[in-house]
């Protein structure tokens, strides 16, 4: 078989998404990016004196 049919339907999903207009809300993103005012900082139980995230402290005896 050949890869016509596969080619054809990514030409046309790249074409769509080439044209298509959004209402992108900036506002909404950079929320998400920064993180909410209100996010509480919480204490990785598994950091260690360095601050570096050690994934192997639960094997540690």
């Amino acid at each position: 078989m050949g890869r016509g049919r596969q080619k054809a339907k990514q030409t046309k999903v790249a074409r769509d998404l080439k044209y298509q207009t959004l209402d992108t809300d900036f506002g909404a993103l950079a929320r998400e990016l920064h993180g909410s005012e209100g996010a509480s900082s919480e204490v990785d139980d598994d950091l260690d004196e360095t601050g570096v995230d050690d994934k192997w402290a639960d094997y540690r005896s």
